[in-house]
């Protein structure tokens, strides 16, 4: 018996996926016809801007959020198999049927508010030679209407952000399999006796009431972890800060070339990720969620100093290897990772 009832996990974030923003068969043709176009004429920009080079970028796929979640559940398949045969394993008294379906509804509620509210995603976990790069069409243009923007100039905007993410993995062969390798780390050091998770569960209860309360920093996320497992996370988020934040930086960067309203659509944007409904930020704090929406703007700091710093070339160094990606300590001061890795550039 799987720890997971993934076919449960999956149905249940279709179920409760929300619908999508409304409009006629014809919008919904043109808007994707569009953002193959868009995503297709941000691949030259991007590879001039970033200096990196992933080869003919396949065919963007635009997808709606049920395709989106279907990726997701393999994608989590993929990632948390060393955990959960080991879990299998080692306590195969708590896999049980009941405990198999409640951890996947729990997983299919999670991505169904996910699934509403990513606008596109590279696929760096896949059991595939390449990932695909996913544009979730209903998502853009929710979020066009939303901030009340032009749709062709968002709709690129958002095609430079994920462009800059293909690129980073295609061009950067070892990328995916040390981010896989990490979290898989990080995995490795759950502890998964009934006494531990009895424990973990009563310590993201604890976290579930603080984030209701409103209390800044509370979520399970971190209220789940062992010591030993922040280490790691650390490691990870340090990673994703740069990740995100290069995205960010590139598609800024390029933006007033070609994106005409970048200004305003970015000024829109970061309002719009600091300033969620009550609903929406409860479920924010819960998830660690607010964490993510950090890695954004500590990310882009970081780029931006280094690239300002030592240029766009010297920043590159920090794909040479793992050894070159920055610490947390240096995504919050990029000036440590400069005088680490390109002192020889200043």
């Amino acid at each position: 018996m799987e720890v997971v009832d993934w076919g449960l996990a999956r149905s249940t974030a279709r179920s409760f996926a929300p619908r999508g923003p409304g409009g006629t068969p014809e919008e919904a043709r043109s808007a994707v016809a569009e953002l193959r176009a868009l995503a297709r004429f941000a691949v030259e920009p991007v590879r001039e801007r970033t200096g990196l080079d992933a080869g003919d970028a396949p065919e963007a796929v635009v997808v709606d959020r049920a395709t989106w979640i279907d990726s997701n559940v393999e994608g989590f398949r993929v990632v948390l198999a060393p955990l959960l045969e080991r879990m299998a394993t080692e306590q195969p008294g708590v896999v049980t049927t009941v405990g198999s379906r409640l951890t996947a509804v729990e997983m299919g509620g999670v991505l169904a508010y996910l699934s509403g509210k990513v606008l596109g995603q590279y696929e760096a976990f896949t059991t595939a030679s390449t990932g695909r790069l996913l544009l979730v069409a209903p998502n853009i243009v929710s979020a066009e209407r939303h901030l009340d923007v032009d749709p062709r100039d968002f709709r690129l905007w958002v095609c430079l952000h994920e462009e800059t993410h293909r690129v980073q993995f295609g061009a950067v062969p070892w990328l995916s399999q040390h981010l896989v390798a990490e979290i898989h780390d990080y995995l490795a050091l759950s502890e998964v006796g009934v006494g531990d998770a009895l424990k973990r569960f009563r310590q993201g209860l604890g976290a579930l009431v603080a984030a209701v309360r409103g209390d800044a920093g509370a979520s399970i996320v971190d209220a789940v972890q062992t010591e030993e497992q922040r280490v790691v996370f650390d490691r990870i988020t340090a990673l994703m800060s740069l990740l995100e934040g290069h995205a960010d930086h590139v598609m800024d960067d390029v933006g007033p070339e070609i994106v005409p309203s970048v200004a305003t659509i970015r000024e829109r944007f970061d309002k719009r990720r600091g300033d969620p409904g009550a609903i929406d930020g409860l479920a924010r704090r819960v998830l660690g969620l607010d964490a993510k929406m950090r890695q954004y703007t500590e990310g882009r700091s970081f780029v931006s100093r280094a690239v300002e710093r030592v240029g766009r070339d010297g920043f590159n160094r920090v794909w040479e290897s793992a050894g070159n990606l920055p610490s947390r300590e240096e995504i919050l001061e990029p000036d440590l990772w400069v005088e680490r890795v390109a002192a020889d550039l200043v």
